[in-house]
């Protein structure tokens, strides 16, 4: 089976109830992220000072520091597993770090489940749902990523670090459930069981860019890829899919 490097950040900025377009007020900042691989080896990394106090935000360099241990994993023979870590979770990475390029590479060879279901099916799902439909406990009960930036600000940080943990572990936990049973179940909006079909397993970005567009006739106002691919542009590791993006050591991979 392959070797996982489950991967979750939390940001620091708040997101208005019912903004869509998250990106209008970035900088969002990394209060802090979490790893967790195969083996069960859980990383955690909270932005603090040279106190070990905790702070607002992680720095650049602080989160360059993250990019350093994805890229290091990669390079041990890891493949590094988001759920929706495409559109989100690296792009907020790359601003925060100042290393696009690197995110690039990352995100396209990583795993990003919630984009692989969407290039299937042209709709996302919520990381709760689908542990839940597959019999998993799933997220952190009484938690969420809307509470995670204010629970840190008021000095809950302990809190926001167990909500990352199990992110992470949930991710785990649904890649490899799905792996071994070859199918994704999950219960709709309307309470309908719904399951897909995954003989192949979970694919890679640079794989499932390179599906057929699904057919959402029916869909209102649907999703394109651009929605989570648009941030790759105008970087020198943004290249097509057919073609393939390299980090340092990665290029026997």
């Amino acid at each position: 089976m392959t070797r996982y490097l489950a991967f979750d950040i939390e940001i620091a900025r708040s997101i208005p109830e019912g903004l869509e377009d998250w990106k209008s007020i970035r900088p969002l900042g990394i209060t802090c992220a979490a790893t967790v691989t195969s083996e069960g080896e859980l990383a955690l990394f909270p932005a603090k000072d040279a106190a070990g106090a905790y702070t607002e935000r992680m720095t650049v360099d602080q989160a360059s520091q993250l990019v350093d241990h994805l890229i290091s994993a990669v390079n041990a023979g890891l493949t590094i597993l988001t759920w929706n870590g495409l559109g989100f979770d690296f792009d907020i990475l790359a601003e925060e770090s100042g290393r696009k390029d690197d995110c690039v590479a990352l995100a396209m060879k990583h795993v990003d489940m919630m984009f692989n279901l969407f290039c299937l099916r042209g709709h996302g799902l919520a990381l709760d749902k689908a542990a839940k439909g597959m019999g998993l406990p799933g997220k952190l009960p009484g938690m969420s990523g809307e509470l995670a930036p204010l629970y840190w600000k008021d000095g809950k940080q302990g809190i926001v670090l167990d909500y990352v943990a199990q992110d992470v572990r949930t991710t785990l936990a649904v890649a490899d459930a799905v792996a071994s049973r070859r199918t994704l179940r999950w219960i709709s909006m309307n309470g309908n069981e719904q399951f897909l079909r995954m003989p192949e397993g979970w694919l890679t970005v640079e794989r499932a860019l390179k599906l057929p567009l699904p057919i959402t006739t029916r869909m209102r106002n649907p999703w394109t890829r651009a929605k989570f691919t648009g941030w790759l542009e105008n970087s020198s590791r943004a290249e097509t899919p057919a073609q393939s993006p390299t980090l340092p050591g990665m290029e026997n991979l």
